[in-house]
């Protein structure tokens, strides 16, 4: 009888496999997927129903692929191999939607860099701020995590992020930061923290492009908005 078991497993990742290689990336739900990214791990495991757990505790694909190694592994009673695998799953895809903007000017591509940020930061469950640095030509040379923190707060210092950017001889800056609440309707404090570190940074010729907040429910420009000016 486990080998009979072992048969049918094998023949089920087939026909996934199969679905997946002949009608593309749409073919497969959400559990599908990590089902049979887990499989490939976990060769001798039925991973179908670990795979619906781990989707539903974390809230969605997103959600699980973005999620912290550490909490992966505690919630799904994972080895380093299986939580490797669907992290590598989320590097690859920042790997892939960050090559625009690695590649020519941010402010030209403006949609590919919401694109990545909401990849990389939707899902999380704290706060985490980011510094993108730019040349004078708008090109990213730098894209520095400035501070990460609970669920709701994350403590930058402007004296810090303008002497990062003269560290990096950075022409411009672009400030970028999550709501954990799904929120991003900038706050009082995200309003005086960007416009402070925009007055110090023209009082040495460092442009602040923009600050932008990303929730689960979408993003704000403060540029847009026009609180940044």
């Amino acid at each position: 009888m486990a080998d009979l078991s072992i048969s049918d497993g094998s023949g089920h990742r087939e026909r996934l496999r199969s679905r997946l290689l002949t009608g593309g990336p749409d073919a497969l739900l959400d559990h599908e997927l990590i089902e049979y990214l887990l499989a490939l791990a976990i060769p001798r495991r039925d991973t179908k129903p670990l795979a619906k757990r781990l989707l539903s505790e974390f809230g969605g694909l997103s959600a699980l692929l973005t999620a912290d190694a550490e909490a992966i592994g505690r919630s799904g009673g994972l080895g380093e191999t299986a939580v490797a695998a669907l992290k590598i799953v989320h590097a690859a895809a920042l790997r892939l939607l960050s090559e625009p903007i690695r590649n020519q000017p941010i402010l030209g591509s403006w949609q590919a860099l919401l694109d990545y940020l909401r990849a990389d930061l939707a899902a999380l469950t704290v706060e985490r701020v980011r510094v993108l640095h730019l040349n004078s030509r708008n090109m990213l040379i730098r894209d520095e995590l400035m501070a990460e923190g609970s669920i709701d707060q994350a403590v930058v210092h402007v004296r810090e992020v303008i002497r990062r950017a003269m560290d990096f001889g950075s022409a411009a800056i672009i400030l970028v930061h999550n709501h954990p609440s799904g929120d991003p309707t900038p706050s009082r404090a995200d309003i005086q923290l960007t416009k402070q570190i925009a007055e110090a940074g023209r009082l040495l010729g460092i442009v602040v492009h923009d600050h932008i907040i990303i929730g689960a429910n979408g993003h704000s420009s403060l540029r847009a908005a026009g609180l940044l000016t």
